[in-house]
């Protein structure tokens, strides 16, 4: 059954959500305004400001709103993430406030799919408590996100593993108290059993961060980026410290990155929303010599085409939500692929149109759409590159397919039409 419609006591929360993130939790984004100050968990006064939030949204029963009953989430399934996240994808603090923040929402899907009772315990609680943050350190430097090329690997040693190699990108290093290492263990097997798992408390000794990187918005002498580049020296893990089977890695990676690709897109689906809803009002408030940009056909042409291009990117992502929720995980997947590769498109073209409505104004720091813009750019590269989605999309697609036997297409009229005519001939 089609329906487009949201139950009413469903509605009052997410009415509820709303209201509370602008009143409550958008002030956090204009007085905590570093990039990625909503992960740092050694800011004090961050989190003491933060902190009666959270309590406020465990006591509205809306707390890590990703995962199980079981795990202290509310077991939501995705159609009704996607419209809780679509709100929250309008604040930089609204994720952390509603404990569901990438990556730790994908890290605690992981650990609670193939974690043992003494890592759930470990790790996850303080992880959906919101005591800590995490890290997933997947990434390498010289072969980017492409698995084929890894070269960190982890060597058994009587009870415990020998990590050594690099990462890139993993993310929030700097904060988390663990991070999940993908490795190599079985060199000869075939790519997606070649890996496993590990988590690796931030403490351990090896564990080296080589330093934090920043986004290019951010000034390189800062130092204070969250995408970290991290180097495993000789990093002695115990043999339990393995999240899921020896070899099952890459499919855990997947596990987890699917469902952070289709959170990103849930998020972003909000964030483009706020770029119309910022370009409505500029059209409709910026007067210039004979009239507001509101009465231009021009202004009026992007107004409509940015609310058909955030239409459609927001059923997209309610699709693919939708095929997760009815376990139609073979087209789910395709449909991801699709709304993540949509993602950055969308959410570039449409921070770069609402800049330019701007004018002069949207190129300074008085407005969010610089850091959108560093996000939109960011989501053709998170969770694996834009081209990699396409790729990866047609390829599903073409299997849906066979080869024309003839010499011209199935489609070429000439070659139809004698059956045709014999099908009708009674009426020619």
């Amino acid at each position: 059954m089609w329906d487009f419609s949201t139950e009413p006591e469903f509605q009052k929360k997410l009415d509820w959500i709303k209201a509370f993130v602008h009143e409550e939790v958008e002030p956090l984004d204009l007085v905590f305004n570093k990039f990625c100050q909503c992960y740092d968990v050694t800011d004090a006064k961050a989190v003491a400001a933060v902190k009666p939030l959270q309590e406020e949204v465990k006591r509205q029963g809306l707390w890590a709103p990703h995962m199980g009953p079981h795990l202290g989430g509310q077991g939501f399934g995705m159609v009704k993430l996607a419209l809780i996240n679509e709100i929250l994808g309008r604040s930089a603090w609204g994720p952390r406030v509603f404990g569901s923040q990438a990556p730790d929402s994908g890290n605690a899907e992981i650990i609670a799919m193939y974690g043992t009772e003494a890592q759930k315990q470990r790790y996850l609680q303080p992880l959906l408590d919101g005591e800590i943050v995490s890290c997933f350190s997947m990434t390498e430097p010289q072969g980017g996100s492409d698995p084929s090329v890894f070269t960190t690997t982890a060597v058994r040693d009587g009870d415990h593993w020998v990590i050594n190699g690099e990462k890139w990108f993993s993310s929030n290093a700097c904060w988390a108290s663990f991070l999940i290492c993908m490795a190599v263990t079985k060199p000869d097997a075939p790519l997606m059993e070649r890996f496993s798992m590990f988590l690796v408390p931030k403490e351990t000794p090896g564990v080296e961060i080589i330093r934090d990187v920043g986004m290019f918005n951010e000034p390189l002498a800062h130092g204070e980026g969250a995408e970290s580049y991290v180097r495993y020296n000789n990093v002695c893990v115990p043999a339990d410290a393995m999240l899921g089977p020896e070899g099952h890695g890459f499919t855990t990676a997947q596990d987890r990155l699917a469902g952070g690709r289709l959170h990103h897109a849930m998020r972003s689906v909000g964030a483009c929303q706020k770029l119309l809803d910022m370009m409505c009002e500029r059209a409709l408030s910026r007067t210039t010599a004979k009239g507001t940009l509101a009465s231009k056909q021009s202004v009026q042409l992007q107004i409509a085409d940015t609310a058909m291009e955030v239409q459609q990117f927001r059923l997209m992502v309610m699709h693919a939500a939708w095929l997760m929720d009815q376990g139609d995980h073979k087209n789910a997947y395709t449909a991801i692929g699709m709304a993540k590769a949509l993602t950055a498109k969308t959410y570039r073209e449409l921070v770069v149109r609402a800049m330019h409505l701007h004018g002069a104004l949207g190129l300074t720091n008085e407005l969010p759409l610089g850091e959108m813009f560093v996000t939109a750019m960011v989501m053709g590269i998170a969770d694996g590159p834009t081209e990699t989605h396409k790729l990866n999309v047609a390829k599903r697609i073409l299997k849906q397919y066979q080869p024309t036997d003839g010499l011209f297409p199935s489609t070429h009229i000439p070659s139809r039409l004698p059956a045709a005519r014999k099908k009708l001939e009674k009426y020619l």
